[in-house]
């Protein structure tokens, strides 16, 4: 079947999962722009559209933003550890903020979130912030898609390969597999493609659609 061409403003599109998103939606057809920081406008994928800006200021995030768009938030601290809580603060939760407040103004037609796998037994401060932005998004009542995503696999992120075994272990087991299957191991290419899908196949007007660690693999 057929999909219809689609316009779609990415926030950290330069970043590790940006990159190759942002490829995969050009060569599918689809019309791509990309807000960045000024100093990371070349590093934007030739044929797409790089939109210099700050993505925690509503204001210009708004600007970017068309009508009927949809939006991938994509923004956020590289490399999460208990360590940057405070860029957490500073970085992640103001620029959903923006981005929700944009897509409010505008009239958007989907708005995708890369969240994070919940619940979990570590990492309470990066939790913290991303269940905020989905509790902004619901706030809002905005017709969105939510990944969950624990870990993505790929280049210079593949320290948890070690711990596979281990998963398959715990997936074996009915006390331990819920845990294992909900912060399991994606790769980025499965990660990519449930971003694709979502936005090709969105959920039900003023709806909001939850994809966990299995329903991302199922894409790849």
């Amino acid at each position: 079947m057929m999909v219809q061409s689609l316009d779609v403003l990415i926030t950290g599109g330069t970043g590790y999962v940006g990159r190759q998103l942002i490829a995969e939606l050009l060569a599918r057809g689809h019309r791509v722009r990309a807000l960045t920081r000024p100093s990371s406008v070349h590093r934007v994928p030739v044929g797409a559209s790089a939109i210099a800006g700050d993505a925690l200021n509503a204001d210009l995030v708004a600007a970017a933003v068309k009508p009927g768009d949809s939006i991938v938030h994509l923004v956020g601290t590289p490399h999460p550890s208990p360590a940057k809580a405070k860029e957490f603060q500073q970085v992640d939760l103001p620029s959903i903020r923006a981005t929700v407040t944009a897509a409010q103004r505008t009239k958007i037609a989907h708005l995708i979130y890369v969240s994070v796998a919940q619940p979990a037994p570590v990492m309470r401060a990066y939790l913290d912030v991303r269940a905020a932005g989905e509790a902004l998004i619901r706030q809002a009542q905005l017709t969105a898609t939510i990944l969950r995503p624990w870990y993505i696999l790929g280049p210079g992120h593949r320290w948890p390969v070690a711990l596979i075994p281990i998963y398959k272990i715990m997936e074996l087991f009915p006390p331990t597999r819920a845990s294992a299957q909900r912060l399991g191991l994606v790769t980025l290419h499965q990660m990519v493609q449930a971003l694709v899908r979502a936005m090709e196949h969105p959920p039900p007007r003023d709806t909001i659609r939850i994809v966990d660690v299995p329903g991302i693999r199922s894409a790849g």
